[in-house]
């Protein structure tokens, strides 16, 4: 397969396909004498289950990670499971942390309808 047929395949850019095989989400696809790239259908399945990792809140680098231990052939659910949790214990600190951001907004807007606003140096 071409890069664009992979790319439109898996619903990205043709630029994702590229930046996934220098980050090493993709491995690297074969050449053709003409200097294109050639994917086996394997691609658009390995780039729709690293655009659902990140969906999840995976970072680049953990998806790259989740897939390595994939490809060796040792990963089960028992295994991997740490990742996920981690990813839950990200989540879980920044709604905390948007918590605290939100409750700091309100209560400079309580201070600006009362006409101490702390927006105005």
């Amino acid at each position: 397969m071409k890069i664009g047929q992979v790319a439109r395949e898996a619903g990205v850019s043709v630029d994702t396909v590229r930046f996934y095989e220098r980050r090493g989400v993709l491995p690297a696809a074969e050449r053709r004498p003409s200097g294109y790239r050639a994917f086996t259908p394997a691609a658009v399945e390995r780039i729709r289950m690293a655009k659902s990792l990140q969906e999840l809140g995976f970072t680049l680098d953990e998806v790259v990670d989740a897939l390595a231990a994939h490809d060796q052939g040792e990963a089960t659910c028992e295994s991997e499971r740490w990742r996920l949790e981690a990813v839950v214990t990200r989540i879980d600190a920044r709604i905390a942390e948007l918590g605290r951001a939100r409750r700091a907004a309100l209560e400079t807007l309580r201070d600006c309808e009362s006409g101490c606003c702390r927006l105005l140096l």
